[in-house]
């Protein structure tokens, strides 16, 4: 499930990227919940955790339902 989830976060990259932003994988646990870390102008925006969760979270449990949710680490 890691490659799958890789493949979906560098098609969102450029979005972020745009904004001066990036997203790190840094793993799935076992309970299928992705734990990601932001970077770059997205780790202090205060509008991080809306685009964690409705950016991030929405497209990867549009493309792999089995992931539960998304988390910042």
């Amino acid at each position: 499930m890691q490659e799958r989830v890789q493949e979906i976060l560098e098609k969102i990259r450029p979005q972020l990227q745009a904004d001066g932003g990036d997203v790190e994988l840094v793993g799935v646990t076992e309970d299928s919940v992705v734990q990601v870390r932001l970077q770059g102008a997205c780790a202090g925006c205060p509008m991080s955790q809306m685009t964690l969760k409705n950016g991030i979270e929405q497209a990867l449990k549009q493309e792999i339902p089995e992931v539960k949710a998304v988390e910042s680490v």
